[in-house]
């Protein structure tokens, strides 16, 4: 190759060689052409222009590159986050930047959040989070348009001091920043950063919008499939919700028909809990008001369904005022539902645990059994009702012995399967007057149909076989219970005389007993026959009576702690002897004609004769009898 032309391939060279090369190469070249002056110094401004030009195509060409490599990654997006990160990186390294990080704009709160970073040091930074209207993130969403300093220390806008303790903590200087929108939305920012003072050229800025369009092509993707997603999820709610309400619609449907069905056919309390047990999937019991089981279905029951505890007590009483199913968080018991018509209360329905849970539907399916439960409870009683005065009507007539009505009285037992010759037996109950009607049906509930039970004269009364009577004393306390009242039951001791002279024997024995205040007992007529023969059964005259006979000695013995009632009575036991009084006692013979002289002092020197000494015998026995009485209570 000739001198001339190695020159002119020296210049071509250092004409496409990088442009740090510096114009020595060029120098030589023309050197050895032959040219200088100002000939050499234009072909040599000319060669440097070239240089530049060739290392703007060189550094656009990698940042099309790299931005051709964010549009596959793009296309092939799986993870959000990881393409995020990824292009804040590219970012960081296109733009030669000492940091670069991506801040993504709430909506809600305007707030702008650090989500992703490239080349940060600081923990500080990577959490920053920008407040509405502070610092220059704020400006670039306000503005929606690329903002850069040079010197953030100097930037006039509006400083905030956590935004400043972080750009200090990372050593910042300059900084970038982008918006990345779609639409009419503000997704985020993008930044670069420089720990050295830089101005921004309007390649670098056109260069980092681009990355930032792609970056908000990932946010509004990223968006789009969270709505999706979530939308996605409401529709399998709304989906799970609508089967769940047909499946208890189609429950409901059921039970409800069955129910129907078994009030029809007289399927009663056993039918009904059937059917909801069937229907629901759980155990039921169905209580009655004094909490005792009338019927149950689903076996075996939880111990709390058969005897509630206070949180299921409170739940029906929560039912009962508001007439609606209250659910319970279990385990045991899941649902209470009271069974009201009205202001009268006749139990509840107790629904146990279940595969599922009751939902709404369920809920006012129970409610509707409860209804059903109390009109059977309507039904029967009104059935019992009839049939009840029927026959308190017929004991009414028995015990009123009309001569005119006996052979009527016959037909009418012959009809109702009584046989009057076999009622040899007759209780008298003695029950406030509101109660008399519970009373009488509790007493009913208990006796079987071939007793005769009334309220007659103010009291219940019940005729039946020596063979039929139940224990007194249970009869009394189950309808004590069933009335939650004191109740004083009387018994005659015969019926010879017939069952009209047995039940006044046992009316004066009970209104002596209420004369004496004595209640919720159970006690023979004989016991109290010749008192209630022969006083007055008014409290107050037998209360004066008691008082103005012995009331001294109660006295006495009350001021001075000594037992003189206790010896009058042995005395009038032991026939007015007080030899044999003293030995009924255990005292020597002189002790108790002490005893009988301070009786002297408190009674009078007359109380020993006859008619004095008779009244006072009666007083004396019958308050011991009210006192042996009331003492076991």
């Amino acid at each position: 190759m000739t001198p001339e032309a190695q020159s002119v391939a020296d210049l071509l060279d250092a004409a496409f060689a990088d442009s740090r090369i510096g114009p020595t190469a060029v120098s030589l070249a023309l050197q050895q052409m032959g040219l200088s002056g100002g000939d050499a110094a234009h072909i040599a401004g000319r060669v440097h222009r070239s240089q530049r030009e060739l290392s703007r195509l060189r550094r656009r060409e990698h940042e099309l590159s790299a931005l051709f490599s964010s549009a596959r990654e793009l296309a092939e997006l799986r993870d959000s986050d990881a393409v995020l990160a990824r292009l804040v990186q590219r970012a960081h390294e296109m733009m030669g930047a000492d940091l670069a990080y991506l801040s993504e704009f709430d909506p809600d709160t305007h707030e702008l959040r650090v989500r992703e970073t490239s080349g940060a040091v600081s923990a500080r930074f990577q959490t920053l989070r920008v407040p509405p209207g502070r610092g220059l993130a704020s400006v670039v969403v306000e503005t929606r348009s690329p903002q850069w300093v040079a010197d953030y220390a100097e930037y006039a806008g509006t400083h905030d001091s956590g935004i400043d303790d972080a750009v200090s903590a990372e050593g910042l200087v300059s900084l970038l920043g982008v918006p990345m929108v779609t639409h009419d939305d503000v997704l985020g920012v993008l930044f670069v950063g420089g720990r050295e003072e830089k101005s921004f050229t309007p390649d670098e800025v056109a260069l980092l919008s681009a990355v930032a369009d792609h970056a908000s092509v990932i946010l509004q993707t990223t968006r789009t499939l969270r709505d999706l997603q979530e939308s996605e999820e409401e529709s399998r709610r709304t989906l799970a919700s609508l089967t769940t309400h047909l499946a208890e619609r189609d429950r409901a449907n059921a039970v409800h028909q069955e129910l129907v069905q078994a009030v029809l056919e007289g399927g009663g309390f056993a039918r009904v809990a059937e059917t909801l047990a069937h229907g629901l999937g759980r155990s039921v019991a169905i209580l009655d008001a004094r909490d005792q089981i009338i019927a149950a279905a689903g076996l075996p029951l939880r111990p709390v369904m058969l005897a509630p505890d206070d949180a299921v007590r409170a739940a029906i009483a929560d039912s009962r005022r508001s007439g609606l199913c209250v659910a319970l968080p279990g385990p045991g018991v899941r649902a209470a539902a009271s069974m009201t018509a009205g202001s009268r209360n006749f139990g509840a329905l107790l629904l146990g645990d279940g595969d599922f849970e009751l939902g709404a539907v369920d809920m006012r399916t129970i409610e509707r059994a409860a209804q059903v439960c109390a009109l059977l409870e309507l039904q029967q009683e009104a059935a019992s009702g009839a049939d009840h005065r029927v026959r308190s009507e017929l004991l009414a007539d028995l015990l009123d012995d009309v001569p005119e009505r006996r052979a009527d009285v016959k037909r009418r037992a012959r009809r109702l399967g009584v046989d009057l010759a076999a009622l040899t037996t007759l209780v008298l109950l003695s029950v406030p007057g509101d109660q008399q009607t519970a009373a009488a049906r509790a007493m009913s509930r208990q006796l079987d149909e071939r007793v005769l039970v009334a309220e007659y004269r103010g009291y219940v009364v019940a005729a039946m076989s020596a063979d039929g009577v139940p224990e007194p004393q249970q009869l009394r306390a189950h309808v004590s219970a069933a009335i939650r009242q004191p109740t004083t039951a009387v018994l005659p001791s015969s019926t010879s005389r017939g069952l009209p002279e047995a039940f006044l024997s046992a009316m004066r024995t009970a209104r002596l007993l209420a004369a004496l205040e004595i209640s919720d007992v159970t006690t023979l007529a004989d016991d109290f026959l010749p008192y209630s023969a022969i006083l007055d059964t008014d409290t107050r005259a037998l209360g004066s009576f008691l008082n103005d006979t012995i009331g001294a000695v109660r006295r006495y013995d009350a001021d001075r702690n000594a037992d003189l009632l206790g010896t009058l009575r042995a005395f009038v036991r032991n026939g007015a002897s007080p030899t044999r009084t003293a030995r009924a006692l255990n005292f020597h013979t002189n002790t108790i004609l002490q005893r009988l002289d301070r009786l002297d002092h408190v009674l009078g020197a007359s109380w020993r004769e006859d008619e004095r000494l008779f009244r006072l015998g009666i007083a004396v026995r019958l308050d011991e009898l009210r006192e042996r009485l009331l003492t076991p209570r």
